[in-house]
């Protein structure tokens, strides 16, 4: 009788495995451009968009046709497929049989090919919870055709409005239970969401809208840690509205840079095409735009730390004294009990610019990383540890390459700047 148990533990686990998801080994960390890479005017300079995304820095194309995985593979790019344009049934979840979403699925999936190069499947973007049961269908049934891929879900925000299923986009009366909810009822393989009010907010001019991204960034940490699922943040690289702010180097840190601090696995930018946005990357007559330039340089800093930071355990997240949202934690953290921020060292002011914390373990030791958290000035950091370490060691964001921390003269961070320290007990 035992032998039959065992055969079935067996059974249950490799079933598990052929089940999960696996974005990869730890030196992959995805970054992916939030868009459809087929259907627009070709990028000059470049062969295709798909050329053009690789020399920006990104590591995933998202989101491709069939006919341009093996492009990606050649470019050493992971690709999340998106479905064929024939009938756009992906748009109309609600409008499918569930007999009709296995085979559905297969389809796609065959029709995908079996590229090395294919991360996953591009299933739907932002659904309520009337969804998520035929969700549920089509994430069993890419675990079912194809073992180890993603299908890629990207949920609603926190400012989603809330309420009954059929008067609101949530579909639930809050976003940590449209969270919770997606989580037991589709059984996904990761949490990814979009937040963009680093831009509505005008740089975290509005405390309001700016705590938005914050809470909604805290909260799905939370859950995302509580289920044991990697998480991905979609942030901003375009004017989202006629009205709002545009983009920057250092919007564009603070929104790398905290999804980093806060633990997170991937990264996407929405969106790369002009299309109804100004200040997109690329124009709508196909010109790399100051965007992208700023777009590429802070793809590039993520490359060199997101490997680093996926060999990390995200342990904690705090703030300083005034943290950016009432309720967020705030100093002293495990590692960190303190730190002294100030923007001039000659006393000119007397603004102490707000540091985000994260803290982190690895087999080596102790992580921590500090962003700078105001759009307007730089900040000079020094930091006290819970215990004394023999060395603090800042890891470069252009080669990984360590170097002491200056204690005597603080470190720098220019606005929306974050830096990774090691902090080394021998």
């Amino acid at each position: 009788m035992w032998q039959v148990a065992l055969v079935m533990v067996i059974l249950i686990v490799l079933l598990s495995v052929a089940s999960a998801w696996a974005a990869s080994d730890d030196d992959f960390f995805p970054i992916l451009p939030w868009d459809g890479l087929f259907g627009w005017t070709p990028v000059e300079g470049f062969r295709d968009a798909v050329e053009s995304i690789a020399a920006c820095d990104f590591t995933v194309a998202g989101f491709v046709q069939p006919n341009q995985v093996a492009e990606c593979e050649k470019l050493g790019l992971k690709a999340i497929v998106a479905p064929t344009l024939e009938g756009q049934a992906w748009k109309k979840w609600g409008d499918v049989p569930d007999r009709d979403i296995d085979p559905l699925i297969e389809k796609w999936i065959k029709g995908a090919g079996d590229g090395k190069s294919i991360l996953g499947y591009f299933i739907i973007d932002e659904p309520g919870t009337p969804k998520f049961p035929k969700l549920a269908k089509a994430v069993a049934a890419v675990k079912k055709y194809a073992p180890g891929k993603l299908a890629y879900i990207n949920l609603f925000p926190g400012y989603a409005t809330i309420g009954a299923p059929d008067k609101s986009q949530l579909g639930a009366n809050s976003f940590t239970e449209y969270l919770e909810r997606f989580v037991s009822d589709v059984k996904p393989q990761m949490l990814s969401y979009d937040n963009y009010k680093i831009f509505t907010s005008d740089n975290l001019q509005s405390r309001d809208q700016g705590a938005s991204y914050f809470n909604d960034l805290i909260e799905v940490r939370r859950v995302s840690q509580e289920h044991g699922l990697p998480f991905w943040n979609t942030v901003c690289c375009n004017q989202i509205r006629p009205y709002t702010t545009v983009p920057s180097p250092a919007n564009f840190m603070l929104q790398a840079y905290t999804t980093l601090a806060a633990g997170g696995r991937g990264l996407a930018w929405y969106r790369y095409f002009q299309g109804g946005y100004h200040y997109a990357p690329v124009s709508k007559d196909g010109r790399r735009t100051d965007t992208w330039f700023y777009l590429r340089d802070v793809n590039r800093q993520v490359k060199v730390l997101g490997p680093l930071m996926n060999r990390l355990k995200s342990t904690g997240v705090f703030f300083t004294d005034p943290a950016p949202a009432d309720g967020l934690p705030k100093l002293p953290g495990k590692l960190v009990t303190s730190i002294d921020s100030r923007s001039s060292i000659k006393g000119f002011s007397g603004d102490k610019p707000a540091i985000m914390v994260g803290e982190f373990e690895g087999k080596d030791g102790d992580y921590v990383m500090l962003v700078n958290i105001d759009l307007e000035k730089s900040a000079n950091i020094t930091l006290r540890t819970a215990k004394t370490y023999a060395s603090k060691q800042v890891i470069s964001a252009v080669d990984g390459h360590m170097t002491p921390i200056d204690e005597e003269n603080g470190h720098w961070l220019i606005p929306g700047a974050g830096v990774l320290i090691a902090l080394k007990d021998k």
